[in-house]
C-alpha cells in the first residue's frame, strides 16, 4: 500500500527553504537604491502617460533617469569593490 502525500505535507516540509537567507536580504538591501530609483523613474513616466508632457514633465523624467543610472552606477562600483581581493582594479 503506498502513502499519498497530502499537498499540506508538501509545503510545510519545505518552510525551512522558503524565507530568504541573510545573503538575500542583504543582497535586497544593496540593490534597494536601484529599485527605488526606478520607481521614482517609472512614476515620472506614469505621470505624462496620459497628457502630452510639459517642460516640467521631460525635466522630471530626465531628472528621474539620471538618478536612475547614477543609483545602478553606485552599485556596480560597490559590488566590484567587494569581489576584487586587495583592492585591484
Amino acid at each position: 500500500m503506498e502513502h499519498i502525500v497530502t499537498v499540506q505535507d508538501a509545503v510545510t516540509a519545505f518552510a525551512d527553504w522558503i524565507e530568504p537567507t541573510d545573503a538575500e536580504l542583504d543582497a535586497i538591501e544593496r540593490e534597494m537604491p536601484v529599485v527605488l530609483a526606478d520607481v521614482d523613474l517609472l512614476d515620472a513616466h506614469i505621470t505624462a502617460l496620459d497628457r502630452t508632457p510639459t517642460e516640467l514633465d521631460v525635466r522630471r523624467i530626465r531628472r528621474a533617469r539620471r538618478r536612475a543610472l547614477a543609483a545602478r552606477v553606485a552599485l556596480l562600483n560597490r559590488t566590484t569593490s567587494e569581489t576584487l581581493p586587495g583592492g585591484a582594479a
